[in-house]
């Protein structure tokens, strides 16, 4: 080991230094090189009541992060530390969540017998591991009233256990939560590796969000466990044609200069141009899932000037949307798979169109659930016919007739209450729905 002066150790580091805010380029001067790597992860803020042991460890990481410029491998460090720093702040919240509460632990039963039950005061969560494991522990309930359920005390029934009690959430979620697990092991036993500061500050990113959520507070904007968007009361036009196809807000309709008399509806959708905006608004359809974020039908087709007078007359307001863990249902009929489509809009199809097999899923986006039907009509290894599917995005609620899955998306939190929409596509959804096989 090179032992380096007080003066060398105050050096900022080259490698730091190409990391710049337009992305890698030119040398920084240190102190600027300083100032923008701290400003990277100044908004990552632990939400109140966050266990104190978590937010320690968070601050540790972004003192560590902060002194990067000056040593290029801690940003190494602090990436591989947020991965271990998933399993502690599971074992926080574990720990908060059945605080001084007497919890059940059973043993595995052999030969389908059941096996001794032991009942743990959880004080902390290494208090509590320890008797887990002198128990032999292999199922946990809160109270008699609960169904046994599987938990190893690793990070595996953690995330289990965190998932089935509401505390995270999101069915992509699913799948990234079993990447974060794997490179979690990667690095409690893998090689020598070097990372950047823009994998270490997305490490620490995801880290904040994931703990947030589990003290209840989705993040804004957020990219795993983001809390409700807000949807814009939007008007989308196209031309005869069907060439041309345009949004803006509504409330700028009236002063729109309209020379090609373009066909209008009326929608509430994400919307916010430079910031978030469904990337696939101009696929609207008024009675399917056809957009990324769940967009609701107002008014339309017509002209602009009908347009301009309902929004005058009926004021429309924005709202807020929370899009992970939606419900939808598809409709398998004639050997084809339908768009999904939004519970109370199916509850309110005419009785032809309600026909068939039905599957209710539940997915973080529409087409999620396209794909998972589409998957299984075609009966492939691996994809689940009921429940969680470990290929999928989308979990499978209940299928059969339409009474049978809207009964399950009703039990599930959805609003079945009928309504009727009518058949109302732009062009580009029309193409879409009858490219769909």
């Amino acid at each position: 080991m090179d032992i380096k002066t007080l003066e060398e150790l105050q050096t900022a580091d080259e490698r730091t230094l190409v990391f710049t805010p337009l992305g890698l380029g030119g040398r920084m001067r240190p102190e600027d090189c300083a100032d923008f790597q701290q400003r990277v992860i100044a908004p990552l803020e632990l939400a109140e009541g966050v266990a104190e042991r978590t937010q320690q460890k968070f601050e540790q990481l972004r003192a560590a992060y902060s002194h990067g410029v000056l040593c290029y491998e801690l940003y190494t460090m602090v990436a591989d530390q947020a991965r271990l720093t998933l399993e502690q702040a599971l074992r926080d919240r574990f720990a908060a969540y059945y605080d001084s509460v007497t919890v059940e632990v059973r043993e595995r039963g052999r030969r389908g017998s059941s096996g001794r039950v032991h009942p743990i005061t959880v004080t902390s969560y290494t208090d509590f591991f320890e008797k887990f494991q002198a128990a032999k522990g292999a199922e946990l309930r809160a109270d008699s009233s609960q169904r046994w359920q599987d938990f190893n005390g690793m990070l595996t029934g953690l995330l289990v256990w965190a998932r089935r009690e509401g505390l995270i959430r999101g069915q992509r979620n699913r799948h990234t939560e079993r990447a974060l697990k794997a490179l979690r092991n990667i690095v409690a036993h893998g090689e020598y590796h070097l990372t950047t500061p823009v994998e270490a500050a997305r490490e620490l990113s995801d880290l904040a969000e994931f703990i947030n959520h589990l003290w209840g507070h989705p993040t804004p904007g957020g990219r795993l466990y983001p809390a409700p968007v807000q949807r814009a009361v939007v008007a989308i036009g196209w031309s005869d044609d069907g060439e041309r196809t345009i949004a803006g807000h509504a409330d700028q309709l009236a002063d729109a200069v309209d020379d090609e008399k373009l066909t209008y509806v009326l929608v509430r959708a994400v919307f916010c141009p430079g910031g978030v905006t469904d990337p696939n608004l101009l696929d609207f359809d008024a009675r399917r899932a056809s957009t990324s974020f769940p967009a609701q039908y107002l008014w339309g087709p017509g002209p602009r000037e009908q347009a301009v007078a309902w929004l005058s007359e009926h004021q429309p307001e924005p709202d807020l949307c929370d899009y992970l863990d939606q419900i939808v249902l598809v409709r398998f009929h004639d050997g084809h798979v339908d768009l999904p489509v939004y519970p109370g809009v199916a509850a309110g199809l005419p009785p032809a169109e309600q026909s068939g097999a039905w599957h209710a899923l539940r997915v973080d986006r529409g087409l999620d659930a396209l794909t998972h039907a589409r998957a299984l009509a075609n009966a492939p290894a691996g994809h689940a016919s009921i429940g969680e599917c470990r290929q999928c995005p989308a979990e499978t609620l209940a299928t059969g007739d339409i009474v049978a899955v809207l009964e399950a998306a009703r039990s599930a939190g959805a609003d079945t209450t009928p309504q009727i929409v009518p058949d109302v596509r732009t062009p580009f959804a029309d193409w879409l729905s009858r490219a769909v096989p």
